[in-house]
C-alpha cells in the first residue's frame, strides 16, 4: 500500500547527508597533478560518490514501487493520495503495518547491498593502489 514511502524517506535523508559531505570534501580536497603528465594519480573514490550510489538505488527503487502502487490503484492523484487512508482506520493500520515490515525490510536490504558494493570497491581501490605503488 505505501511501502515505497520508507525507502523514499531514507533516500531523502541520505541525499541531504550526501550534499553536506560533498561540501566538506570540496573544501578538504586538493588534487595533486603529476609534474610531467606521465604518471596517473590513483585516487580514492570520494564517500559522497558512494553515497550517490545509495541514493540512486533508493530513489530508483522507490519510484518503481510507487509506479507499481499507482498501477494497482493503491495511490491516486487526488488527496489524500493513498486509498488506504480513504478506507478507514483498519486500512490505515494495515498500511502502517506494511510500511513497518515490507518498507523497512526493503530499505535495509538496499542499504546492505550498497554496503557490500562499498566494501568491494574499497578492495579494488586497495588493489589498484598497491599495483600502482609496485609499478613505481
Amino acid at each position: 500500500m505505501a511501502c515505497f514511502i520508507v525507502p523514499a524517506l531514507e533516500a531523502a535523508a541520505v541525499t541531504v547527508l550526501k550534499k553536506i559531505i560533498e561540501k566538506k570534501e570540496a573544501k578538504a580536497v586538493q588534487v595533486p597533478t603529476p609534474s610531467n603528465g606521465a604518471e596517473l594519480a590513483v585516487e580514492k573514490i570520494p564517500f559522497s560518490r558512494k553515497l550517490g550510489w545509495l541514493t540512486n538505488l533508493l530513489w530508483g527503487g522507490s519510484a518503481l514501487l510507487a509506479f507499481e502502487h499507482v498501477w494497482h490503484g493503491e495511490v491516486v492523484p487526488w488527496f489524500p493520495f493513498l486509498t488506504a487512508v480513504q478506507e478507514g482506520p483498519e486500512a490505515v493500520s494495515d498500511m502502517l503495518g506494511e510500511m513497518a515490515t515490507a518498507g523497512v525490510t526493503m530499505a535495509v536490504l538496499v542499504t546492505v547491498v550498497w554496503f557490500g558494493l562499498v566494501v568491494v570497491s574499497s578492495v579494488f581501490e586497495k588493489r589498484v593502489r598497491h599495483a600502482a605503488e609496485a609499478a613505481k
